[in-house]
Formats: C-alpha cells, sequence, structure tokens
C-alpha cells in the first residue's frame, strides 16, 4: 500500500500549481484523501479533504478561494489545485488516506500517508 505525491516545486507568487496523490495496492474511490502541509519550523495542519462522495472540508480558512481538491477515481488519484499562490503557502505537502471515508482534523485517524512533496513560493 502506498501513497505517492508528486507534482510540487518551485512558483512564483500569484502563480500555480497541481499535486497529484497516487494510491497503489489499494482503491482510493471508497476512502476520504486529505493534504495536510508542514511548513519550516511549524506543526503539521490540514489544508482541504475529500470523501467518496466528494464532499469537501477546508481545514485551513487561508485556502478557501485559492485551493480545490478532486478525485479521478478511474486513475485511483487526488489533486490538490493551488492558485494564486502565496509565500505561506511554502511547505511540504502530504496527501493521507481515512479508509472509513471520514475527513477528521487528527491526523492520527488516517491510516495511509505518502511522503510528500516540496512547495515553495518564492520569487
Amino acid at each position: 500500500v502506498q501513497l505517492v505525491e508528486s507534482g510540487g516545486g518551485l512558483v512564483q507568487p500569484g502563480g500555480s500549481l497541481r499535486l497529484s496523490c497516487a494510491a497503489s495496492g489499494f482503491t482510493l474511490d471508497d476512502s476520504a484523501i486529505i493534504w495536510f502541509r508542514q511548513a519550516p519550523g511549524k506543526e503539521r495542519e490540514g489544508v482541504l479533504c475529500i470523501t467518496s462522495s466528494n464532499s469537501r472540508t477546508y481545514s485551513t480558512d487561508s485556502v478557501k478561494g485559492r485551493f480545490t481538491i478532486s478525485r479521478d477515481n478511474a486513475k485511483n488519484t487526488v489533486y490538490l489545485q493551488m492558485n494564486s499562490l502565496k509565500p505561506e503557502d511554502t511547505a511540504v505537502y502530504y496527501c493521507a488516506a481515512n479508509r472509513a471515508d471520514r475527513c477528521s482534523p487528527s491526523q492520527v485517524e488516517y491510516d495511509y500517508y505518502g511522503q510528500g512533496t516540496q512547495v515553495t513560493v518564492s520569487s
């Protein structure tokens, strides 16, 4: 069982990135998937979560109107579209799966985690 994030990189303020979270060894379509992020020197925080029925939960007000989450069950992948990026969005972004299909704010309730992908927003 594995979750693999990709799509991170260096982007200028105001730019966009799309992160991918691809699963292997299990299917995502019956799981809730959350994106967490961890900035240097800060605790990991939830960003955005999606359930199997495509219900979305924002965990961080600062990304509302800028970030969206979607899933492609045929590709067993969940995406995080990040627009209007700001320097404060700089962090390692992780995806995690809750097999009970619950968007929980608690990190311990997630069954699988990816290794993370670095997003750096800088001019």
